[in-house]
């Protein structure tokens, strides 16, 4: 929780610093928004969404991802009636029924950002700019950017009828999943990780050779514009992503080994899919806690610790609880940091405790020290002792 609480903090101080505001969406949505959203063809939403009846015999899902529900929360609230545009982040539970294997958890937490209402690449490059400041804060070395442009629904049809034809001619070697894809939407077939299909889709059409002009200035921008940043990129056409309201930039983290920490891209069409009327361009990301935190223990990456304790009081009697548990609560007041023996140890298990603690002071409040009002404030690094008031811990530490 410690390294978990930190990453989150890191998260949202960027967050603040891009001007990029909270949203908290319920943790289950009705289960047409992520058929709708999601898309029907995709694996989340045929094998991996836990969707039941609630006892109004409505279908309701757990969220399998943060965006659907960003979304339909900035509709179903008339922020497309603010000024534009809206930026917002989350952290987030997402539940998928995945096969248990290494780095996947069927509940796992998103860090995420939704960027509604700019359609310049700008917006690609404010989002690739925040996750690669964050990387570079957390200290997480082996991460990648790879990008790819699958266009838009324009050109994407003449990709498509290119894509069939080519895994027509392969289809006795694609597997089954993918067999039952390239009929209903081909450029799933692109994202399977089944080692023969791989090799197939190694010399398949790519999008980028089929992107309209207006698809393709985007592409260009884009590049350009993290060139001129020294952002470094990967141009990676095996990159679609695994849900089908992606359009034009798609965008992943990739490490060393392979494996996505965080997955994005634009998806100027997501809003007239849910609201079936207005239409607003958009770009956003998530990326998977677990994962981030699996990966920089993998790399032996050092988080710092959490805010060392100020001071351990010690308490000597029962007389002495009151004033000891008092100048606890004040100096907690003031924000520091302090512990106190709550199980009526002896003076020796009590600094046994505080070492433990790794309690940067001590103090002991005992009868002769109620009477005199001073106590000995012990440094436990150096070993240094002063005699001080009790009514002056606060400036003494």
């Amino acid at each position: 929780m410690q390294k978990r609480t930190y990453l989150e903090n890191v998260f949202k101080d960027l967050c603040e610093t891009y001007n990029i505001h909270e949203i908290i969406t319920p943790v289950f949505e009705h289960t047409v928004l992520f058929q709708r959203s999601v898309g029907e063809t995709t694996d989340v939403v045929q094998k991996e969404m836990y969707t039941f009846e609630d006892k109004g015999n409505r279908s309701i899902t757990l969220k399998p991802e943060g965006t659907a529900g960003a979304i339909r929360a900035y509709l179903e609230h008339g922020m497309q009636n603010e000024p534009q545009p809206v930026k917002m982040f989350y952290i987030t539970p997402a539940f998928r029924y995945e096969k248990p294997q290494s780095g996947r958890l069927r509940q796992h937490h998103q860090f995420g950002i939704e960027f509604v209402g700019a359609e310049s690449p700008l917006a690609e490059v404010e989002l690739i700019t925040l996750v690669t400041t964050f990387i570079n804060k957390i200290g997480l070395s082996d991460a990648k950017l790879h990008i790819n442009s699958i266009g838009c629904s324009n050109c994407r049809k003449d990709y498509n009828e290119a894509l069939l034809a080519y895994l027509h001619r392969h289809e006795d070697k694609l597997c089954p999943t993918c067999r039952e894809r390239m009929e209903k939407n081909p450029l799933r077939v692109i994202d399977c990780k089944v080692p023969s299909c791989k090799e197939i889709i190694k010399d398949a059409p790519r999008t980028i050779d089929y992107l309209d002009e207006e698809c393709r200035e985007h592409f260009e921008e884009l590049k350009s514009l993290l060139d001129s940043l020294n952002i470094p990129y990967e141009v990676d056409t095996g990159i679609v992503r695994g849900l089908d309201y992606y359009t034009k930039t798609v965008f992943e983290f990739v490490n060393g080994e392979g494996f996505t920490l965080c997955g994005g891209g634009r998806y100027d069409n997501l809003v007239h899919e849910i609201d079936g009327k207005a239409s607003m361009p958009s770009v956003g990301f998530g990326m998977g806690v677990e994962r981030i935190l699996f990966f920089l223990e993998e790399e032996g990456a050092e988080l710092p610790a959490g805010r060392p304790l100020n001071l351990y009081v010690g308490i000597l009697g029962k007389e002495a609880k009151a004033r000891a548990y008092e100048i606890v609560s004040g100096l907690r007041m003031e924000g520091f940091k302090v512990e106190t023996d709550y199980l009526g140890r002896g003076v020796k298990a009590q600094m046994k405790y505080a070492n433990k603690l790794r309690a940067q002071n001590t103090i002991i409040i005992g009868e002769n020290e109620l009477k005199e009002n001073k106590g000995r404030l012990k440094n436990m690094e150096s070993g240094e002792e002063i005699e001080i008031s009790l009514d002056d811990i606060k400036n003494a530490l």
